[in-house]
């Protein structure tokens, strides 16, 4: 066998959500109009965050980088796709599959790294409030959120590093839209099994293990929140609320992808779509539009900018 980076496959495949054009027609109408207009929403909580002073407090600082890095996940494989739908020949190298494995696994390790953070975050201000403020400083912060990539980085790399050995010398069809480990390992010319067991623990069971652990914390923060005063307590709840349903949008197409046999079933392609693309885009969403802070700021920057607009036009 051949080292998988000097196989005979130099390109895969790639099937696509479908092969009916009118079918393919109306996905890029629909998914560059969700693009166009979600993804400046993305660019808009960051702009709010970082220029409106009010929002200075660790948990919008977390919410920032949680926004770029949803930006950046989204901005690995729907491109791609949005020009696959106009080429007859859809196919990626197997430089350029690695590279989407590695940015995909990079950025989504990040960002569950990063909802840990901001999970600590929430405990420290809900348990501690008196220390919070010395205990969650702006140099902790920064440091966790290096720490968030760093982690993503080594869980992809691992990735990465499993892959590039196996031998890829027979089929080269993908039947999805990007490269992913369960797409390329079935490809290989040789046995996967503890290859697959391995990635199965790297990251289906690790995804498991923490959906599991942030659930049950928010779940105490929700018990805790029980006993601090009505207005605290409403804020808090619906700050932990608002985590949990990211939580559940963040992990639960990741649990269905990775905590099972590395095996086609009838809804991977849709569970990709949303993990990809459509998920990631609105969980910055989902807070802001819970967030009457965000939402006040957002109005404040968006008449700054109107005001100047008319200022400049006339």
């Amino acid at each position: 066998m051949q080292p998988g980076n000097q196989s005979a496959v130099k390109e895969f495949v790639l099937l696509g959500l479908s092969q009916a054009r009118g079918v393919q027609l109306f996905l890029f109408v629909l998914f560059l109009a969700f693009y166009s207009l979600v993804l400046p929403g993305n660019v808009l909580i960051i702009l709010t965050i970082r220029s409106d002073p009010r929002l200075g407090s660790p948990m919008y600082f977390f919410l920032a980088n949680l926004a770029f890095l949803d930006i950046c996940y989204c901005s690995v494989t729907p491109p791609k796709m949005l020009a696959d739908f106009f080429s007859s020949h859809k196919t990626i190298s197997y430089r350029g599959c690695l590279a989407q494995l590695f940015f995909l696994h990079l950025l989504g390790g990040s960002e569950v790294f990063l909802l840990i953070a901001m999970a600590i975050d929430r405990y420290v201000a809900i348990c501690h409030p008196l220390h919070y403020s010395s205990v969650v400083s702006r140099p902790v912060c920064s440091a966790m959120v290096v720490g968030s990539w760093f982690l993503g980085f080594v869980h992809s790399i691992i990735q990465v590093i499993l892959i590039i050995p196996l031998p890829f010398c027979g089929p080269n069809k993908l039947d999805n839209f990007f490269c992913d480990i369960t797409q390329m390992v079935k490809l290989a010319c040789t046995d996967t099994y503890a290859l697959e067991l391995f990635m199965f623990v790297n990251s289906g069971l690790s995804t498991l293990i923490g959906f599991i652990l942030l659930l049950i914390s928010y779940g105490i923060l929700l018990v805790k929140v029980r006993t601090g005063s009505s207005q605290g307590k409403s804020k808090a709840a619906s700050t932990c609320i608002t985590h949990m349903i990211i939580v559940f949008v963040m992990f639960g197409p990741a649990i269905y992808i990775y905590c099972r046999p590395f095996q086609d079933f009838p809804f991977d392609k849709v569970v990709a779509v949303f993990h990809t693309m459509v998920f990631p885009l609105m969980n910055p969403m989902i807070y802001t539009l819970r967030n009457k802070e965000i939402k006040q700021a957002m109005r404040r920057l968006l008449s700054k900018y109107v005001l100047c607009r008319e200022t400049l036009s006339s």
